[in-house]
């Protein structure tokens, strides 16, 4: 359900009901309308933010990027010129007196670096940039962007600013003439405001915030496990006509750790109901506010709808997910304890980056949790595939730059023994965790919760033996040491990545020469094992690429067989792993699937917020707002559309949809460029797949087919042959501009 701010209009096709919507949407995307000079660029960010939203730089030579409008066909950067000015009133090619970069005969349209004037501390400035087209058109200047220096830090990226909404009820209910109940419609971190209209009260105002109900107009008191649920007593002399609750920052989030809230906003609780007692007068919907806080959230910038209504409601779960546990402007493990865990982070990371065109928040994250590492083996190692992560979508590589020997550190290579395997057994030397900024040593955890938590369940590890040398920790370790291979060759460490390649390749022929059991095709746990084998000691080796061909089919039918046997963490390697493997069918059901194990039995509990796990009964402590259950944001945007950067900062990237027996789907990838549009029906007749790739971008584009049948196929109206790839018809070098494939059965 989407839910309208108030003061706000909503973007008229999300309203529309979902067959009007897909095709309302198509004509929206693909009519590109013909102009005479081609528009200015759009989407300015410096240093991977929209700065305008009040969030200040500290890189004293920020970077700046924008988006290429994509024109009907091939929208291509030849040339742009950079302003950056003191003022609104200098910025133009006379009197910018920071810096006029002049024109730069280039198509670098990210990253590109500020070499003008020295840049002062607590100075606002104003950047502009115009760009030249294929045709050598100069374009308009884009419309400027404001940027604040603060304190010089080109290490750091600054923690974003939030900023805060307004929704109104979507169901009120007078249950007495002083007792109300409101529903807002979705679980939010924030605060209430009402406004009385007369103030007679004798008795103390009595709140009600929380995320569960135990029935249809009352807020559960005791909802179990860590879901909130609050209650204030207001003395009646505290009331005033407008009326803002304060909400006391709890205990457990005054713990070190844990990531203390920003002032604007001030502290607040995660809560969708609200029930109101001994109200000193009668009031209506209209009175009551709930006071959401995020960081700036493009509700546009991602879209997704297909022929599958719970795949759809899973991605609006998901997605909104991403928003609403954006409260802190540090990826959180949700509000039991408000702590960065890289596991969460990355997830997060992920998914951020699949709905929305923000980058800060993820580096931010990242950086942080460099020096501020948590307790799990594995964790640590997701430092390696957060710093990945970041330059696969911006294309940048400063923070690598930056924080790369604790980088390097974080490969965990200090912890190998003679056969280049790792083990946290041994002693962990001092020096080692001053390396990886640790106070305290390592554990392995494969997955979480353990059987502790789930009252004397399985827990979430399908009876994983642990062992000294564990098959999931190494591999971890091996695509660590691949990742930071393919980051140092980015940064011109050419030694040090033919030294991690050396080092991985060695990783993975001694996991498959001592962890696969040939008899059975499958992986076992660890060494204290010759037996056990489970479903993570199988789906991580195959989602990092670890498993040699001629052993795939039997890992995919052993992971098969284990159905969703993890949490929702592993759940996320769990669906990489399938669908790199073309596994679109199964790893569909999984993410709408009906049992408790699944993304609809969360909305079927009634959380509007991905869960921490499955179901109480998994984890008897979970909370209804922990973004590292929000998966399906990142896995749809990314395989079921099919759109994945084939290089640093998307300057190329591939459409390979893999949607299963799904017959439609129509999606809106946001990228550090702009943005990918695709609309794909399948029928027993053809496959139509339309597509707007963005400016300055070349595609390669696979489109699904049966490759029993004979086939005519048509790009643009033009027939042209593709290659064929498995089930795939593969187009090479598709240019900006809206396409239309079409394969025609005969």
């Amino acid at each position: 359900m989407y839910r309208t701010p108030i003061s706000s209009s909503l973007h008229t096709v999300l309203c529309l009901p979902g067959i009007i919507c897909s095709m309302v949407l198509c004509l929206l995307v693909f009519s590109v309308s013909a102009q005479d000079n081609p528009p200015p660029p759009y989407g300015l960010l410096c240093d991977l933010s929209n700065r305008s939203d009040g969030n200040p730089v500290t890189d004293p030579h920020p970077e700046f990027s924008w988006i290429v409008p994509p024109l009907p066909r091939f929208a291509e950067q030849r040339a742009y010129q950079i302003l950056v000015a003191s003022s609104p009133k200098k910025l133009n090619s006379k009197s910018a007196d920071m810096w006029n970069s002049g024109i730069v005969n280039s198509d670098q349209s990210i990253s590109v670096e500020y070499t003008g004037k020295p840049l002062q501390p607590k100075q606002s400035y104003f950047w502009t940039v115009r760009i030249w087209d294929q045709h050598d058109v100069p374009t308009p200047y884009a419309e400027p962007q404001k940027f604040l220096l603060s304190s010089l830090d080109s290490c750091l990226t600054p923690r974003p600013v939030l900023v805060t909404e307004r929704f109104s009820p979507t169901r009120f209910v007078q249950k007495s003439k002083d007792h109300f109940f409101i529903d807002f419609g979705k679980d939010a971190f924030g605060s209430l405001e009402i406004h009385f209209k007369e103030i007679q009260a004798t008795k103390p105002l009595k709140i009600h915030l929380g995320e569960k109900l135990s029935s249809k107009t009352t807020i559960d008191r005791n909802p179990g496990g860590t879901i909130r649920y609050c209650s204030f007593n207001i003395p009646p002399d505290s009331l005033r006509p407008k009326f803002k609750l304060d909400i006391p920052t709890r205990e457990r989030h005054k713990n070190p750790q844990a990531i203390a809230m920003p002032d604007p906003p001030g502290e607040v609780m995660p809560f969708r109901y609200a029930e109101i007692e001994n109200s000193p007068c009668e009031f209506k919907a209209g009175d009551i506010t709930q006071i959401a806080a995020h960081v700036p959230f493009d509700e546009h910038a991602a879209f997704f709808h297909c022929s599958d209504s719970t795949l759809n409601r899973v991605w609006e779960l998901c997605k909104y997910s991403i928003k609403a546990t954006s409260f802190c402007g540090v990826y959180v493990d949700g509000d039991r304890e408000r702590i960065p865990y890289e596991a969460d982070a990355y997830i997060n990371q992920l998914s951020h980056y699949a709905v929305d065109r923000h980058y800060q928040m993820g580096r931010h994250s990242h950086e942080y949790l460099i020096t501020h590492p948590t307790w799990p083996t594995e964790w640590i190692m997701h430092s390696v595939l957060m710093a990945y992560a970041d330059y696969l979508h911006t294309g940048d590589t400063e923070s690598i730059n930056c924080f790369y020997d604790d980088l390097k550190a974080k490969t965990l290579i200090a912890l190998e023994d003679e056969s280049g395997l790792i083990s946290t057994a041994a002693k962990q030397r001092q020096d080692f965790l001053n390396s990886i900024h640790r106070n305290g040593t390592l554990r392995d955890i494969v997955d979480w919760p353990p059987a502790s938590f789930s009252d004397g369940r399985r827990g979430e590890r399908d009876g994983y033996v642990m062992g000294s040398v564990n098959t999931v920790v190494n591999a971890f370790h091996y695509r660590s040491l691949v990742l930071m291979a393919q980051m140092a060759q980015a940064v011109g460490r050419t030694d040090d990545a033919n030294k991690f390649y050396q080092r991985a390749d060695n990783v993975k022929q001694v996991l498959n020469q001592t962890f696969f059991d040939p008899q059975r095709g499958v992986y076992i746990d660890s060494d204290s094992t010759e037996t056990h084998a489970s479903l993570h000691a199988n789906m991580f080796p195959l989602a990092f690429d670890m498993v040699p061909e001629e052993h795939r089919s039997s890992v995919i039918e052993f992971i098969k067989s284990r159905g969703m046997a993890c949490s929702v963490y592993g759940a996320q390697y769990l669906l990489e792993a399938l669908f790199k493997e073309g596994e679109a069918v199964y790893a569909i059901d999984l993410m709408t699937a009906q049992h408790d194990r699944s993304w609809p039995h969360m909305i079927e509990l009634g959380s509007t917020i991905t869960l921490e796990a499955w179901d109480m009964k998994y984890k008897n402590n979970l909370d209804w707002n922990h973004a590292w259950g929000a998966a399906p944001a990142n896995i749809i945007p990314r395989f079921v559309l099919g759109v994945q950067p084939r290089e640093p900062g998307w300057r190329e990237f591939r459409i390979k949809p893999q949607t299963g027996s799904l017959s439609k789907v129509t999606g809106k990838v946001p990228t550090i460029r702009g943005s990918v549009k695709i609309h794909l029906e399948k029928t027993n007749e053809q496959v139509l797949l339309e597509t707007t790739i963005p400016g300055n971008t070349i595609a390669t584009v696979f489109v699904p087919i049966d490759p029993d049948r004979k086939r005519i196929a048509l790009v643009d109206g033009e027939r042209r042959d593709g290659s064929r790839v498995k089930n795939y018809l593969r187009f090479d070098h598709i240019r900006a501009g809206s396409h239309q494939f079409l394969v025609r059965y005969e």
